[in-house]
């Protein structure tokens, strides 16, 4: 599960780092009900995204994630 946790995720941050997206847009595409794949959740408390105002921007931490991860 860690493995397929780890390739959404950074799904999720290349998705992000594409363009600015708002709170809204991120949580209407990124939510899930399966409590086992809390791709946004995850993402958050590790660093990897914050809120900039009404926008969510990739970290120094999510891109070196993505870096790590490539």
């Amino acid at each position: 599960m860690a493995d397929t946790l780890t390739h959404l995720i950074c799904d999720l941050l290349e998705w992000l780092d594409r363009e600015p997206r708002t709170h809204a847009e991120v949580i209407d595409g990124w939510r899930t009900s399966c409590p086992r794949l809390p791709v946004w959740d995850e993402a958050t408390d590790r660093g990897y995204v914050a809120h900039k105002g009404r926008m969510v921007e990739v970290t120094g931490q999510g891109r070196a994630f993505l870096a790590n991860h490539s």
